[in-house]
């Protein structure tokens, strides 16, 4: 493509009202085709009408121009690498995005700061140890999705923009859970690398696919499950209304990334046991979380209200939070078309030296 050029004949000519107008006359648009308000407003389902609803499986171009429009022939070429729908969409993705931007929250205003009350000390340190962790790993949901979005060809916009609302939602979880770590007085805890390998994992994979196995269905799940577990774990008020607007943002992430799954699944089913490799090796991380005591004893001891308590009741109260977890998201892959039980790497699986009739699980310090 060359260098553009100032046209100033057409600049003198327009100075005397001489117009071009070709972009009225010879316009390719469909006339006439009207997006009409539902109940709640303007929705993106709404204006997916005519061809404008049409997503391409494989758009002809990698611009930026807008899905349907008219596009000059001499566009220049964004380099998008992400060019085939499957690879990101799901029939979800429209309906989430207009959730996500009515559901928006203040981690700053809309959190009862001033009601938090003192705590025992022990019962403090131990809810600002689990917020650590959470503000830690929350940040991956922001950074996946921001290291994947400019590759994502532009004719599948709807599916970024949802996007852009997760890197959002996860900032502002960061924001919460730092802020209740520091608004108690206990402070920042213990960040462990097995978390980190994680995240790591996360940030490294090699496609979108693999990152999104990781982080929407297993990660972000097992997240998701914590915070509906909330009223169990928050020792205040203040904790149960940072679990339950956590809970509503991190219940659409998993949902996309369940549905999408699905999506990718159904139009190419040989991608299963790719994917069941993704998750092989994200479990065997997330097994050693299981056995991190920065992790395991926080949520025994705000489960049971008190070290004493925690320490009579052994790991009965994280048992059944652990079993919860798993149990979710066992069914979150059999929704997306990729059941796992059998075959899973996760404990019961760790405490009783077997997996899902996979060997025995390697527990790294």
């Amino acid at each position: 493509m060359g260098a553009a050029t100032v046209d100033l004949e057409y600049f003198e000519r327009a100075k005397r009202g001489q117009f071009d107008l070709g972009w009225l006359r010879d316009t390719r648009s469909e006339w006439g085709v009207r997006a009409k308000p539902s109940k709640v407003g303007l929705t993106l389902r709404d204006i997916a009408v005519g061809s404008y609803g049409e997503v391409p499986d494989h758009p002809d171009r990698r611009t930026m121009a807008p899905r349907g429009s008219d596009v000059d022939p001499d566009v220049p070429d964004m380099g998008y690498s992400i060019n085939d729908k499957a690879e990101v969409w799901s029939d979800n993705v429209m309906e989430l995005y207009e959730e996500a931007v009515s559901r928006q929250w203040s981690a700053t205003r809309d959190i009862p700061w001033s009601d938090l009350p003192e705590l025992d000390p022990d019962l403090e340190h131990a809810m600002c140890q689990f917020a650590t962790f959470l503000s830690e790993v929350e940040m991956i949901a922001s950074d996946f999705p921001a290291k994947w979005l400019w590759r994502i060809n532009h004719d599948f916009v709807e599916a970024k923009m949802f996007l852009c609302t997760q890197v959002m939602d996860e900032a502002r979880h960061t924001e919460v859970f730092r802020k209740r770590a520091l608004a108690g007085g206990g402070g920042l805890g213990k960040a462990k690398a097995v978390v980190e390998n994680f995240l790591k994992l996360v940030l490294d994979a090699q496609s979108y696919d693999e990152g999104s196995a990781l982080m929407h269905l297993l990660g972000e799940g097992l997240v998701l499950s914590v915070f509906r577990a909330g009223e169990l774990l928050a020792p205040s008020p203040v904790e149960k209304k940072i679990f339950r607007l956590c809970m509503q943002d991190e219940a659409r992430h998993v949902a996309y990334g369940t549905m999408h799954l699905r999506y990718r699944l159904e139009r190419d089913p040989s991608l299963a046991e790719d994917f069941h490799s993704y998750l092989d090796k994200g479990e065997d991380i997330i097994s050693v979380l299981f056995t991190t005591p920065e992790v395991v004893e926080p949520t025994a001891i705000l489960a049971a209200g008190s070290v004493k308590g925690a320490e009579e009741l052994g790991l009965a109260a994280s048992d059944v939070l652990r079993t919860r977890v798993i149990e979710e998201y066992l069914t979150r892959c059999d929704r997306a078309g990729l059941p796992r039980r059998g075959r899973m790497r996760l404990p019961g699986a760790v405490l009783s030296g077997t997996t899902g009739g996979q060997g025995p699980v390697a527990v790294a310090s």
